[in-house]
């Protein structure tokens, strides 16, 4: 079976990466699960699995330094494209993230670089809005205590 294209699309900075070196572990229409190593080299940074929620607008990481321990989750909001015919995702990186980290710290990062996107047009303000929904939606989930849910879809491929 053919390998399914992916592709991160940043908005700052403005690039478009091919992640052909990700591995796709599992997927269906509203989940898709890779492991990957970083695409630079970073000082504690050296792999992590990924788990793409379409339906609800978030991509849920788990890193791992260099030793295998865990740095954090890393959480994006984002949204995306899938065209069929050729098998191919596009994320895109709507700029709020939220880390959590193994003592259970939580940090909401780069809401001023969504804030400058809209600033200088580089995202409509409906997408603007479904950024902040979703973060809201995540921090929600995160608050409940519902967050294991979500790691859960990684932990069970990691055994």
């Amino acid at each position: 079976m053919k390998k399914p294209i992916l592709y991160r699309k940043r908005l700052i900075p403005d690039e478009c990466v091919l992640l052909d070196k990700d591995e796709f572990i599992y997927r269906d229409d509203r989940l898709l699960i890779t492991s990957w190593n970083t695409l630079h080299p970073k000082k504690e940074l050296a792999r992590g699995l990924s788990a793409f929620f379409w339906d609800k607008g978030i991509k849920i990481s788990k890193f791992y330094d260099h030793e295998d321990r865990l740095i954090c989750w890393y959480c994006d909001i984002i949204t995306h494209t899938y065209d069929p015919d050729t098998d191919t995702y596009i994320m895109t990186d709507l700029l709020a993230d939220v880390l959590i980290y193994p003592d259970h710290t939580i940090h909401v990062v780069d809401l001023d670089e969504l804030a400058d996107a809209r600033s200088q047009n580089m995202i409509s303000e409906e997408l603007l809005l479904t950024a902040l929904h979703r973060l809201n939606e995540l921090l929600q989930l995160i608050y409940r205590g519902d967050f294991p849910t979500l790691c859960k879809y990684i932990e069970d491929v990691e055994h």
